[in-house]
Order: structure tokens, then C-alpha cells, then sequence
């Protein structure tokens, strides 16, 4: 499986990315949301993490995931909230809405599961068609990721019920020419000792550079494109920083 996660990796991403859990995301985009009146997509919301912050701050946002172990993770916390928006499941690919968005955000690096640059631009120009004249596209990058730690990495969570999850990550595959990394994720679950249940994923990534994302974004037809490091919104991303952030607009 490639970039699907099913019911175990979903359970670890539940645990380890709780509603609410910011790496400075959370509120940037909640600022930089202040005015945004009309209806806002999130596309790959997950558990929602950020989606559900948002919702509490009064934003009108609506969600869609290709995984349902996600989405039944999503709206499980969303009703033990009170909240009820819009969610569905679909695909980068093929997501389609009757109704167009004042803004579109896909924080958490999400647009790197695209691993192939023309289906990306493919869906940057689906963001572009879905959003209303002058409505905003904001989302992160992580440009060191080509360059992460290869080392093999394991890390372990305690359920709901006091079983253990683990996760067992490394990276098998670097494509300097396709701009790609794979890593092999394998997800287990044990309950007294014993492996309960097991999931092995190819995880497949893409990296940007921060030039080529502007002018994939011109191409398509954005304006007014503004990159950020580490959330700071103007300033130019430097070589230290973890996360470049754009935002820009579909012209009226």
C-alpha cells in the first residue's frame, strides 16, 4: 500500500497528532484566516487536527480524506464536539464541489503525497478552478525532507485500552532526479506481548524547491504569491528554516 493509511496507521496518527496538536500551523493559518467570511476547504483533513480549531474559531470549513479509517476518526471527534461539517471521501485527483471556496489550506505538508509533478499541477489547478475569485490557497512545504535523518526510526504509543502500537520507519529509496523519497512504514499492534495485527506502507514523498513551487503556481494561474518561513508570514524562507509556507490567490 502507498500513502493509503489504513486502520493501524490511522490509530497511530490519531494518537500522535491529537486534535489540536500545532507545530505553529494552527494558529498562522488561523490569523491569516481573520476576514475569510465565506466557505474554506481543508482537502486531506485526517483526523482533524487542524480542522477541528478552526471550527471552534467559527470558520465556515469543509473536509475531504482518501482514507476512511481517517474520516471515521474526523467525524467521531467533530460529533463529541458538537460540530457538523461537511465531510467526505475523495482523492486530490478528483475532488469536486457544487460550490466554490474563499479559501483552500492544506497544512502539514499533505501536497507531498503527490508524488509526481504533473498530476501536482493537475491538482493546483483543481484548487484554482474550485476557488472564488480572490479566494486564497495557503499550504506548507517541507524542503529539507529530501535530506532527512536515513537512520531507522521506531517510536511506540499506548492505546485507548492499553495495548502498543509501534512504528517502524525507513527510508529505502532516494530520487534526487524525481525529487522523491520511499520509506517503508510498518505499523504493529501487539495486546499482551503478542502481535495482534501488522500493516506495511510505502510511503512516497516529494520534494519542492521553493522556486519551482512558484512557478508551478504561476503557470496554473496564482498571483500574488507570498513564501514564508517557519510561519513568520513575509519573511523570505531561509536555509535553516523547517517549513516554507505559500499563500496566494486566484485573481478576481
Amino acid at each position: 500500500m502507498n500513502n493509503t493509511y489504513g486502520r493501524l496507521a490511522s490509530h497511530v496518527y490519531n494518537l500522535d497528532k491529537y486534535i489540536g496538536k500545532t507545530f505553529g500551523d494552527i494558529d498562522y493559518y488561523r490569523e491569516r484566516l481573520l476576514g475569510c467570511r465565506g466557505p474554506i476547504l481543508e482537502p486531506a483533513v485526517g483526523n482533524g487536527r487542524a480542522l477541528i480549531p478552526l471550527l471552534e474559531a467559527g470558520f465556515d470549513v469543509s473536509g475531504f480524506d482518501a482514507s476512511q479509517d481517517m474520516l471515521d476518526y474526523c467525524r467521531a471527534h467533530c460529533t463529541d464536539r458538537g460540530l457538523a461539517p461537511a465531510l467526505s471521501r475523495q482523492t486530490f485527483e478528483t475532488f469536486t464541489y457544487a460550490q466554490r471556496f474563499n479559501a483552500i489550506v492544506v497544512p502539514a505538508g499533505s501536497l507531498q503525497l503527490i508524488a509526481d509533478h504533473g498530476v501536482a499541477s493537475a491538482v493546483l489547478t483543481r484548487f484554482f478552478d474550485q476557488l472564488a475569485p480572490g479566494g486564497r490557497l495557503i499550504f506548507d512545504l517541507y524542503p529539507g525532507d529530501m535530506v532527512a535523518d536515513l537512520q531507522p526510526n521506531i517510536r511506540s504509543w499506548q492505546t485507548e485500552t492499553g495495548d502498543l502500537l509501534t512504528l517502524t520507519s525507513q527510508r529505502v529509496k532516494t530520487d534526487v532526479i524525481g525529487q522523491t523519497t520511499v520509506s517503508h512504514l510498518r505499523y504493529e499492534l501487539w495486546q499482551e506481548g503478542r502481535l495482534a495485527s501488522s500493516e506495511l506502507e510505502f510511503f512516497t514523498m516529494r520534494w519542492w524547491g521553493v522556486q519551482e513551487m512558484m512557478l508551478t503556481l504561476r503557470a496554473v494561474g496564482f498571483a500574488d504569491i507570498v513564501v514564508s518561513g517557519d510561519y513568520a508570514f513575509g519573511r523570505v524562507p531561509q536555509d535553516r528554516d523547517h517549513v516554507a509556507t505559500f499563500e496566494c490567490r486566484r485573481p478576481e
